[in-house]
């Protein structure tokens, strides 16, 4: 790569700034960042910062599930199996058995928490996605997992823990020293710039699907956490995998709201714009298969028909089972005018969950000293090059408990010396042309989706990274002032991605190449890290 990545986004002095200082600092507050800070030592002091309101996280917008081994049936050898079959012949084994092989207990302790799963006859109700084999997801409201569980576990925080949460506020960088990370530089509206010093950082700040301009991510999702961790010198790990999610709700003018793979495991069908079911045509397990297996199938069908979407056929359900099952979605699709009993869902591929991330060890620790980190902004060998799913709530679960349990082991270690430590970063001179930011925000989006989505080829990647290049030459050397200006580090990101898209020159899980169109295990059986260039 050769786009210039500054260290620090912003100027700051430390005597011209608050400082606080903190044993523990995670940055983020969705199910990953939670379960860190209840898992932090209550010897000492622990800071959740949120970007937005503590409520507004993919985790609370996830909808399928938990995946668990529950039932008598299974076994935690399936669960496995599963995994590491969706990841395409990359996923780590070792972290993809620590990982399943913990699952059921989190469940168990998430119930203890207060957080109320879906039952039939005082049992837990299991469902089935695609590439399972066996029912084997908890799931919460029907349709909205993710807001039960963050409800039970944002009232543990406040009420039980007394946690320190600092919400709306953006987390800029993290500080470094000597090589090692010492906190972060935040903003919020009412007290500006402040550093905060921690011991131990632990980064749990989710995905990066806001580079696309599909996505069922939320607004925060512009991949911060990557990028500061990038910044700041620490390895990132398989950027080329974003997972796109088959079924995303299409239509002009809504929000690109995701329509639950568990809708496809109670029997909904997949059908092309002349009503003509496809996904048999494409894999055995037709509606069943695997993400990156579904979405190539519907952009396929898209091509063939030049029709922008496919369609989703709830009729199999039954109109009681389908409203019963996904209130969520019956209301959404409502707001549009469309009964899910009768109308046929339109529906096409969203990016959806970043795999790749910070490279973390079994517990936690990214290459950069002091900095832990859990989640979607990690790629820890799990999901390989395709997520299974319902094993992204479970990983941020797994591994937030490690993170914060490993971090608080390291921050009693050390002595109570708090100190600040005279790091600074000079102002520039200002730029006297303006800067669209809207402007280049939505053309990066469109650029993306066009070069680096569902189907992927050489020559357009190639012109993608000079075009971010330039955008990175003139955009990236202003000091911006808001979070607006700072989410431009969307073009680092997005460029990572570019970067390793381009290396990768085979087809894996959910990175496809048209050019090369076929997986090279002789060749590519390996995991592609990407490093800032000193």
């Amino acid at each position: 790569m050769n786009t210039a990545v500054p260290r620090y986004l912003v100027a700051f002095h430390p005597k011209r700034i608050p400082h606080h200082f903190v044993d523990v600092l995670i940055v983020g507050g969705g199910i990953a960042g939670l379960r860190a800070t209840m898992a932090v030592d209550p010897r000492l002091s622990a800071l959740v910062i949120t970007k937005d309101r503590l409520n507004e996280s993919s985790s609370v917008y996830a909808q399928g599930g938990i995946a668990g081994v529950l039932a008598p049936e299974d076994r935690l050898e399936n669960h496995v199996a599963d995994t590491l079959i969706a990841g395409a012949e990359l996923c780590d084994a070792d972290i993809v058995e620590m990982v399943i092989r913990e699952a059921p207990g989190h469940i168990r302790q998430l119930i203890e928490w207060g957080t109320v799963f879906d039952r039939e006859e005082g049992e837990l109700t299991l469902g089935r996605e695609g590439g399972h084999s066996h029912h084997r997801i908890v799931h919460a409201l029907g349709d909205a997992t993710g807001k039960e569980i963050m409800r039970a576990m944002i009232c543990r925080a406040r009420e039980e823990l007394g946690a320190q949460i600092w919400q709306n506020t953006f987390t800029i960088d993290l500080l470094t020293h000597e090589g090692e990370c010492r906190g972060a530089l935040v903003w919020n509206k009412y007290h500006g710039k402040t550093y905060v010093w921690a011991k131990q950082t632990i980064l749990c700040t989710g995905g990066a699907g806001q580079v696309y301009r599909e996505t069922t991510n939320p607004a925060v999702a512009t991949g911060d956490g990557h990028a500061i961790a990038y910044r700041a010198g620490a390895e990132l790990l398989d950027m080329e995998f974003m997972q796109f999610h088959p079924t995303v709700l299409y239509i002009a003018g809504s929000s690109r709201t995701l329509i639950t793979e568990a809708v496809r495991g109670e029997g909904a069908l997949l059908v092309n714009a002349a009503g003509e079911r496809f996904m048999p045509d494409y894999d055995e397990r037709a509606e069943l298969a695997p993400r990156d297996v579904v979405s190539r199938a519907i952009v396929d069908q898209m091509r063939k028909s030049r029709h922008p979407c496919v369609y989703l056929d709830l009729a199999p359900l039954g109109a009681e089972r389908a409203r019963k099952r996904f209130p969520g979605i019956t209301k959404s699709c409502a707001e549009f005018g469309l009964d899910i009993t009768q109308d046929r869902i339109p529906v096409r591929p969203g990016a959806h969950y970043m795999i790749g991330g910070t490279r973390v060890d079994h517990d936690g620790h990214t290459t950069l000293p002091r900095l832990w980190a859990s989640g979607e902004v990690t790629s820890s060998g799990l999901h390989g090059a395709n997520r299974l799913a319902s094993n992204s709530l479970l990983e941020g679960l797994v591994y937030g408990a490690r993170a914060g349990k490993a971090a608080s082991v390291a921050a009693l270690d050390e002595p109570d010396t708090y100190q600040a430590i005279p790091i600074e970063n000079r102002p520039i001179e200002p730029h006297d042309e303006p800067l669209d930011l809207v402007d280049i925000r939505n053309s990066l989006k469109s650029l993306m989706w066009r070069s680096a989505g569902v189907r992927r080829e050489g020559k357009q990647l190639g012109e993608a990274a000079q075009t971010i290049d330039h955008w990175c030459r003139y955009a990236l050397a202003r000091q911006l002032a808001d979070p607006a200006g700072w989410e431009l580090q969307m073009l680092t990101v997005s460029r990572v991605i570019i970067e390793a898209a381009l290396r990768r020159e085979e087809s894996r899980g959910v990175h496809f190449r048209t050019d090369f169109p076929d997986q090279d295990n002789g060749r590519w059986q390996q995991r592609l890290g990407m490093r800032v260039e000193s």
